[in-house]
């Protein structure tokens, strides 16, 4: 249980006033007893029962639930004895900040068949200052089964949000650290073959100098070329880190489509807002396989994409007239339909695939938002 948060918590609104009143009312109930004795327990009673409830709350383990005992039966006999019901709203909040399932299923049931209890208690015995105030006891009664409830499922939500935050973080670094792995894996395969090849000419250019003139000339060349296409696959990496977005896509998808004199045809209901550039690189380079397949494998003459975000969703859909039908098999054999589908899981996207007077993949990704915490 978080304990000192519901104690320091900033309240907002009416709220630290209705607490006071609540605090003083007591002593409305218990001053016009009948005897000194009365007052005497009643205010014994009512001092107890906020010394109890300020330990409950720095309480832990067992101990919380003992002065929780010891509250409800304070409740309980203030309640019969003076008609006071209302520090059930004190156990209703205590109540809702009982962090484990069960104990909160078993004292909210417990305090609820109390308060039950005794509130008919005192209904059967028709006592004049219980049935003034009846309004507001029914008001509590509906208090003690709404604001436990409330207060739980508030919280849980609050950690169910912090959990996601986490978890947002974790796939950052994961995401982070795999493409570093990747960028070290092209950097050996692009540049560590060529060096060494360029390396090796060089030490054979200078061996040769003055031996074959002519063979140095062709080693130089050869380095020299060497050198070109490593500084091209290099500014290609370079273009690739710096992610895709579907703006840029859809343009290289035009340029290739044309290229391959199939029509394409584009149509955006309304421009992405708010999707992070993990999400929307991932999608493009779905499309630009997607495409890919289309040039290579459909058979095509027309090509479509639509892209629509709705609500917390992107969906992207690539139809074409092609005469090639996609199975299961597709996965595992090629097309690249696998590598899309495991980009896809990796956000928890999905891949649909539709057959039948052409063929559409629809591509779902849907849109993550960090949640804000609650200022207090």
């Amino acid at each position: 249980m978080k304990i000192r948060e519901a104690i320091t918590q900033k309240n907002s609104g009416v709220s630290p006033y209705i607490w006071c009143v609540l605090s003083i009312l007591p002593f409305y109930f218990i001053f016009p007893a009948s005897s000194i004795h009365q007052i005497i327990l009643g205010i014994s009673l009512t001092l107890l029962f906020f010394i109890s409830y300020r330990i409950a709350f720095l309480s832990k383990g067992w101990q919380v639930y003992f002065w929780l005992t010891i509250l409800i039966g304070i409740s309980l006999a203030l309640t019969i004895i003076f008609n006071y019901v209302y520090f059930a709203f004190f156990l209703a909040h205590f109540i809702g900040n009982i962090k484990k399932r069960p104990a909160f299923i078993t004292w909210y049931f417990l305090h609820l068949v109390t308060t039950s209890v005794s509130i008919n208690y005192n209904m059967i015995l028709q006592d004049k200052l219980f049935l003034m105030q009846l309004p507001f006891i029914i008001i509590t009664w509906i208090s003690v089964i709404l604001i436990p409830l409330t207060i739980y499922n508030k919280k849980e939500r609050g950690e169910l949000e912090e959990k996601l935050v986490d978890a947002q973080k974790r796939i950052s670094e994961l995401v982070i650290l795999e493409e570093r792995q990747r960028i070290a894996r092209d950097l050996h395969d692009t540049l560590g073959q060529k060096l060494s090849l360029i390396g090796l000419k060089s030490d054979l250019a200078r061996k040769l100098i003055y031996k074959d003139p002519e063979q140095v000339k062709n080693e130089l060349k050869d380095v020299q070329q060497t050198a070109r296409t490593a500084l091209n696959e290099v500014r290609k990496m370079v273009s690739h880190m710096r992610g895709i977005k579907l703006k840029e896509e859809i343009i290289r998808v035009n340029q290739i489509l044309d290229a391959a004199q199939i029509h394409f045809q584009y149509k955006q209901d309304a421009e992405l807002s708010n999707v992070p550039p993990l999400i929307e690189n991932i999608v493009s380079m779905c499309l630009k396989e997607a495409v890919t397949n289309v040039v290579k494998h459909s058979g095509a003459t027309e090509c479509s994409v639509h892209a629509v975000q709705k609500g917390n969703e992107v969906c992207v859909t690539v139809y074409d007239n092609g005469t090639s039908v996609i199975t299961e098999t597709d996965f595992i054999k090629g097309h690249g339909l696998l590598g899309m589908k495991e980009r896809l899981e990796f956000v928890n996207g999905t891949l649909q695939i539709l057959s039948g007077n052409g063929t559409s993949l629809i591509i779902k990704v849907p849109i993550v938002k960090t949640a804000e915490k609650e200022r207090p």
